[in-house]
């Protein structure tokens, strides 16, 4: 007569945690797909690092490296319109070269003075290839620096981030007071990529701190994209 419990194996699998604001920062190294077009992918990087960094930490100073690229796509950080307790914190690096941006970011997390470090990289430079994603993790992991990694306008490549997001802009809520005055932030965040917790996606909203809420996936990710040439011709 067997001793074991009916069922031996339901207790030694458990499923990962689902994602939410405010969990402790276990993972040290994000990237972030969003496109070149707007600003969704700096603003969710800047939301994310929030609200993952405690008080202490955000009043260190914190590090924004861009290539020229991404320079040229985005502009520079505009510091009037950053969160007032990390306008003059900020320490801006403009890299001429993908090369220089990674050489600079990887300086950055070894530098425990700094709260947390953002990167702006466009498009799928080789220089950004898995072997520079890895030691960028080694970096942040080993020094206890989070980065989070702006990919501008990229496809999805290989990477050793933890946590791979694709964000895009979502509409905001009406405002409450003022129907004429911009809503608050808000993206449709994709988590397709995760070590620690469940992929999925959320509408993120940034209400003085993360907010999100669970949300369908985009009927635009389930087609397939035409090609280069018209249906007819296939």
């Amino acid at each position: 007569m067997s001793l074991l419990p009916a069922f031996p194996f339901a207790t030694l699998s458990s499923r990962p945690a689902q994602w939410r604001p405010g969990l402790p920062a276990s993972v040290r190294h994000s990237d972030i797909f969003a496109s070149a077009d707007e600003a969704s992918g700096a603003g969710a990087a800047l939301a994310l690092a929030l609200d993952q960094v405690d008080q202490a930490e955000a009043e260190r100073p914190w590090l924004w490296v861009q290539d020229k690229a991404a320079r040229r796509l985005g502009g520079r950080p505009y510091r009037p319109g950053l969160p007032a307790a990390l306008r003059h914190r900020l320490i801006h690096v403009a890299a001429g070269s993908p090369e220089d941006a990674l050489f600079a970011l990887e300086e950055g997390l070894r530098c425990r003075d700094l709260a947390f470090v953002i990167g702006e990289i466009a498009g799928n430079p080789k220089a950004l290839n898995f072997t520079a994603s890895r030691r960028l993790s080694l970096a942040a992991e080993t020094h206890g620096t989070p980065l989070w990694l702006v990919r501008l306008g990229a496809a999805r490549d290989l990477g050793s981030a933890r946590l791979r997001w694709e964000v895009r802009a979502a509409p905001s809520p009406p405002p409450r007071w003022n129907a004429y005055a911009p809503g608050i932030p808000s993206w449709r965040a994709e988590l397709f990529r995760a070590h620690v917790y469940q992929p999925g996606h959320w509408i993120l909203r940034d209400d003085a701190r993360l907010a999100a809420e669970p949300a369908a996936p985009d009927p635009r990710d389930l087609a397939g994209a035409a090609g280069d040439r018209s249906l007819a011709a296939r």
